[in-house]
């Protein structure tokens, strides 16, 4: 049977259509809210906990990632993927319709739920519909998808919010929702056809043990050192929590018959060196690029517009290099592909260190776009290399793994290196205050260095200080070198994370994709053997 024949029943160009128009919106949407902040803020009156708008959405997405690539593997893509779709197009709709910031808070956790089977089931689809020859060529495709919706996410923001209201950067989502929707279930009406129906365990108790845990993982790392402090009785018990309830779940998921995350695929070497490589790039990746528009704009001195703007050299080079990757993957192994990515991260990290406040505007693009095409060689071949390993019927569980890690490993990247970043911050203010020999200006960097917080806003904007001329300007050189300094100490960190990501791509091992006339090769040769039977 060759590859055309096993997809009988399935309109891909229907189903492709459908994911194209569901992956994008639901990617801009992370992109296009930050935009919109501002005014969010200013119309509902919620300074104090606009940081949940991101916050909510990031842990109900991420907590539901592994469950429904699991349940998808039980009762198939399509049902899953249409429940998704319609949960987002409903938070959407009511996100729309906030008056406060608590409601606006609500519906963006809604929202996430959908979002976050959105995104790791169309992965999976993907590598339903196609073979593993095909995959490589479209996964860099829809790995683009992300970069642009980066790139172009902040401008359609814009562009709404000063032209119409910014309800519509939520409503906008409704008609291409449903659209996406409708295509999908026409496209993948005969997915289970000839598939044998039998009895579905649900592992329900890996659920509620699963769930809780995430949920007090996330929120300890999103908020430990913000709203609380680390060492305090929220942080403890947070932590505690989250840690009985993931230890339970693993003890759960040895048991059950459908487990939510089979630890047994961790035996797969290319399941557990693919999610290693995940979690670390997005523990160094995430943490690190999120300081570049704040280093633009507070050491460089560019304009507000133009930080705003400043990943989209980096988001370019990852959409050709997620091409060109899918491209390579036909020729090379998936270890040469991973390993040629993360070196060209690590010397993407090691140029961003050495930024400092003499540098050139041209200079930080032009380390950013090697930084990017680093990561765009490694991201796609991550799902590629996995989805590959595995069979058809587990790929939902896989596919959603994949997400999952990486996701994870950006949540605890930002935490980690925004603490490097504050305590670098702060540990410099206090050396530049001591070395300082002026006593006005050592005082007044005294008082500051404890103040990490606002040292940003001071650097956007020094008359803030209401200082003498002198006194100010030294002042803020003295900040401005403290806070490079911390940049180049993030970037120092992140680099040790990618670093060991390098090892981890090598040990990944020798497999590669096969091209379709290897599988009906194979195939032909297999239905020759008198045992073969189809």
């Amino acid at each position: 049977m060759n590859v055309s024949e096993q997809q009988t029943g399935i309109n891909r160009r229907l189903v492709l259509t459908g994911l194209i128009i569901g992956m994008f919106f639901s990617a801009l949407e992370q992109t296009v809210v930050g935009t919109a902040m501002p005014t969010i803020i200013a119309e509902l009156n919620g300074f104090s906990i606009f940081a949940w708008v991101t916050t909510a959405y990031l842990i109900t997405s991420t907590v539901v990632t592994p469950i429904v690539g699991k349940l998808s593997d039980l009762y198939g893509r399509r049902l899953l993927y249409l429940i998704g779709v319609i949960i987002f197009i409903i938070g959407s709709g009511l996100c729309a319709t906030a008056s406060t910031m608590e409601q606006l808070v609500f519906y963006r956790g809604l929202q996430g739920i959908g979002g976050g089977m959105i995104m790791p089931l169309s992965q999976t689809i993907i590598g339903d519909i196609f073979s593993a020859e095909q995959r490589a060529k479209w996964q860099g495709v829809f790995g683009a998808l992300f970069g642009l919706s980066s790139v172009i996410g902040p401008f359609i923001g814009g562009v709404i919010v000063d032209s119409i209201s910014w309800h519509w950067i939520f409503l906008i989502n409704v008609p291409f929702g449903f659209l996406s929707a409708i295509l999908l279930y026409i496209g993948l009406k005969n997915e289970n056809l000839g598939r044998k129906i039998e009895k579905v365990s649900i592992d329900y108790l890996g659920i509620i043990t699963l769930v809780p845990g995430l949920v007090m993982l996330l929120l300890v790392l999103n908020f430990g050192g913000d709203k609380f402090a680390w060492t305090s009785g929220t942080s403890i018990l947070l932590f505690g929590g989250a840690l009985l309830f993931l230890v339970v779940f693993g003890l759960v998921e040895k048991k059950a018959k459908e487990p939510i995350l089979d630890l047994s695929l961790f035996k797969n070497r290319v399941f557990a060196t693919t999610n290693a490589l995940g979690f670390l790039l997005g523990l160094g990746m995430f943490g690190a690029i999120m300081f570049v528009p704040m280093f633009m704009q507070g050491i460089l001195g560019v304009t507000p517009t133009q930080a705003g703007s400043t990943m989209t050299p980096m988001m370019i080079a990852l959409i050709v290099a997620s091409i060109i990757g899918g491209r390579l993957l036909l020729k090379l192994k998936f270890r040469t592909v991973l390993t040629t990515g993360m070196l060209i991260t690590v010397l993407g990290f090691l140029l961003m260190s050495t930024m400092g406040p003499e540098s050139k505007e041209f200079t930080a693009y032009l380390y950013m776009v090697v930084m990017g095409f680093g990561m765009g060689l490694v991201m796609p071949t991550l799902m590629i290399a996995i989805q590959n390993e595995f069979p058809k019927s587990r790929l939902g569980a896989v596919t959603s793994a994949s997400t999952f890690f990486r996701s994870i490993g950006g949540t605890i990247g930002i935490t980690v290196l925004n603490a490097v970043m504050n305590q670098s911050l702060q540990g410099n203010m206090k050396d530049v205050a001591a070395s300082e020999s002026n006593t006005a200006v050592a005082q007044v960097l005294k008082a500051l260095s404890d103040k990490t917080d606002s040292l940003f806003g001071v650097l956007v904007t020094p008359d803030v200080l209401q200082l003498p001329q002198e006194i100010g300007k030294a002042v803020i050189s003295a900040v401005e070198m403290a806070w490079s300094d911390a940049f180049t100490t993030v970037f120092l960190t992140g680099l040790i994370f990618i670093s060991v990501g390098v090892f981890v791509a090598l040990s990944v091992g020798s497999g590669r994709i096969k091209r379709d006339h290897e599988i009906e090769n194979e195939q032909k040769e297999a239905s020759m053997d008198p045992a073969y039977t189809e």
